[in-house]
């Protein structure tokens, strides 16, 4: 009786590990093994929050207009803020050219929101709080222990409990110019999170791009 028990315990146990483990594949165990999106490639849909709280789609989202797609790791991220500021400059531009610009982070809705309001961002912020969108576009990562230990404090770092451990997951900052069925025209990943590309070379990639989806109709 003992036996049988035991043995169902551990197939129990088991299959909770393998649950877990699918539940969260698609987050990296560190920032140098993601594999993101490539150009070519098309996202599958998956949704988000809007600072409302209202349910987006990415089919939805995309298929209104080509779109620049700014993921950051979060509003306390002075090189993420720096980032949105400086495409401010550009955004003319970019909508005059044909484009939407859309920024994810892992933030709340209320950060988001907040942070619209403050920095007077008229281009449309999403949340991707439980990091679907990092994990389809292949940025999302598990901090190590030491670098985890200093993010705890900060606000919108998602907190992800596997097997009774509580890990810190955050996307690897990138920028992406998609066409309205989804696919990829550009992409820029940071190698380092302190590094982004410059608003310029992000125009003329943005007109190169443009050039390329409207050839193709």
């Amino acid at each position: 009786m003992n036996k049988i028990f035991i043995a169902t315990l551990l197939v129990f146990s088991s299959f909770m590990a393998i649950a877990a483990s699918v539940e969260y594949i698609g987050i990296a165990e560190a920032e140098e093994f993601v594999k993101p999106m490539k150009r070519g490639q098309a996202l599958d849909n998956v949704c988000l929050e809007d600072i409302d709280q209202k349910t987006v789609c990415t089919d939805d989202v995309l298929s209104s207009k080509p779109t620049i797609l700014i993921v950051y790791r979060g509003g306390w991220c002075p090189y993420c803020n720096a980032q949105l500021n400086r495409l401010m400059k550009i955004e003319k531009q970019l909508t005059a050219l044909g484009f939407q610009l859309i920024a994810v982070s892992p933030d709340s809705n209320k950060n988001i929101k907040d942070m619209k309001q403050q920095d007077g961002i008229s281009y449309t912020l999403l949340t991707d709080n439980k990091l679907e969108l990092s994990k389809a576009l292949g940025l999302a990562y598990f901090l190590d222990k030491e670098v985890e230990a200093k993010y705890r404090n900060k606000l919108g770092v998602p907190f992800i409990d596997i097997n009774g451990d509580s890990r810190v997951s955050l996307p690897v900052p990138a920028v992406y110019i998609f066409d309205q069925k989804g696919k990829v025209h550009y992409q820029y990943i940071s190698p380092k999170y302190q590094v982004r590309v410059d608003e310029q070379i992000l125009l003329k990639n943005a007109k190169q791009a443009m050039q390329s989806i409207k050839s193709m109709k």
